[in-house]
């Protein structure tokens, strides 16, 4: 008869560093510390595989930063896991070169991901992370996880990185519809054969993601598709400002300056600064004109409609199930109801807020607005009972560290600027002059 007990000990192992999430940005960090001599990090990754935005993987779609901004080259560029490694790797580095846009494709970019998580046995997929707890005995994280195969793994860790990236975001004035009339950009390819549906199509909001959707929608129009509308509270459909200088804001210089200021005044730049991260590229721009001016030459389409200055103020579905939303025009105040057959939310994300960290949350220190106080270093502003411990967090800081925080050119940066905080030396060197700008006023430089 066995003597074993019910319930086996669960393993237990010791690390440095435990990132939860395997994105682009917990993936570079994994790539950059793969290097580090003497530091144990893993990632767990919930998924059995990576993928990158699927639900907006459109064949041509492509990147709005260079082959640079990938998971190493900004802070190490002779790293094995560049992309330039990569295309060498695939033996399409002359053809890339010949092609002359340096700007991969998004589906080259999630592949050049997958290679580079194939290389890292760091990277863990199907270890869910189930909760983390501070462990006083151990003065440690505890980070509970479950397997794919559901075994039960418990790590203890010096330091966390939270990569767990952002969630759809879809306004209240929305959210009451039902599903099967509402979907978000994120999932729209997913979405395909109710938009085939349709016969009145209505994409909110503009940016990047809702300017590709018109894009797919203008070209099934003018196959004899569905009507389209395209509503964005903005005053016009604007173009990213991605002019040199005002990328000097995606630089290290202007992240440190922007830290330094008051929070009050770090939510009015946020807001001003949003043709920066919120635009639309006008290569998009001018693909939708182009498709515009094709219709002018066919006959029998359906209806295209673009209004920009709009806010939808509140939705309902009619007798027939339909959407009816409430719209209000915002240079004069006037309210109109618009009806259509499928709404497409283009109203971007949302720092996503992992239950698992419920309960260490009382060791987070938050402002007046509930967002966690995050130092220079992208680390946690946490209790004292905590000391000595850090959690870091990436794409979640865009309130401490600017509008530059979800691009791809930042991830390489911040990802150093972990590595040396937890190795307590200079493991990468970091760019001490990125801008020809000075941000601060005379005597503030630094």
């Amino acid at each position: 008869m066995s003597t074993r007990p019910e319930t086996e000990p669960v393993p237990t192992t010791e690390h440095d560093v435990v990132a939860v999430g395997c994105g682009p940005c917990n993936l570079g960090l994994a790539a950059l510390a793969s290097t580090v001599d003497d530091l144990d990090l893993v990632v767990l990754e919930a998924r059995p595989e990576l993928h990158w935005h699927r639900g907006m993987m459109f064949d041509d779609a492509s990147l709005q930063v260079n082959f640079l901004a990938d998971l190493v080259t900004l802070v190490a560029p002779t790293h094995p896991l560049s992309f330039l490694a990569y295309l060498h790797d695939q033996d399409r580095l002359y053809p890339f070169t010949i092609r002359q846009d340096f700007h991969p494709t998004r589906r080259e970019y999630e592949d050049y991901l997958r290679w580079a998580a194939a290389r890292l046995p760091s990277v863990r997929f199907s270890h869910r992370v189930e909760g983390v707890r501070w462990c006083a005995e151990s003065q440690r994280f505890s980070v509970h996880v479950v397997r794919g195969d559901g075994a039960r793994l418990r790590m203890l860790a010096d330091n966390l990185v939270l990569g767990v990236g952002t969630e759809p975001f879809v306004p209240t004035a929305l959210a009451d519809l039902p599903g099967g009339r509402l979907t978000h950009t994120a999932d729209y390819l997913n979405r395909l054969s109710d938009v085939d549906e349709a016969r009145h199509v209505t994409v909110i909001g503009s940016g990047q993601s809702g300017a590709e959707v018109v894009v797919d929608l203008l070209r099934r129009n003018l196959s004899g598709g569905p009507a389209v509308s395209w509503l964005t509270r903005t005053p016009s459909f604007a173009p990213l400002d991605y002019t040199k200088l005002v990328l000097e804001m995606t630089t290290p210089a202007y992240m440190r300056y922007f830290h330094a200021l008051p929070q009050e005044r770090r939510d009015q730049l946020t807001a001003e600064q949003w043709q920066f991260y919120k635009g639309i590229s006008t290569a998009t721009l001018d693909e939708i004109h182009e498709l515009l001016y094709r219709r002018e030459l066919e006959h029998g389409l359906a209806d295209v409609e673009l209004r920009c200055g709009v806010a939808v103020e509140a939705s309902a579905t009619d007798a027939h199930g339909r959407p009816v939303l409430t719209c209000r025009h915002r240079d004069t105040g006037r309210l109109f109801e618009h009806r259509t057959d499928l709404v497409v939310a283009a109203t971007g994300y949302a720092p996503r807020r992992p239950t698992f960290l419920a309960p260490v949350e009382h060791l987070v220190r938050r402002d007046d607005r509930g967002r966690p106080l995050v130092r220079l270093d992208h680390s946690l502003d946490l209790a004292d009972e905590a000391a000595g411990r850090r959690i870091f967090v990436a794409n979640a800081e865009l309130h401490s560290h600017g509008v530059a925080t979800p691009n791809l050119d930042v991830g390489a940066v911040r990802n150093a600027t972990i590595l040396n905080a937890v190795t307590g030396r200079e493991a990468y060197r970091l760019p001490k002059r990125t801008a020809f700008t000075t941000f601060a006023a005379p005597g503030g430089d630094r």
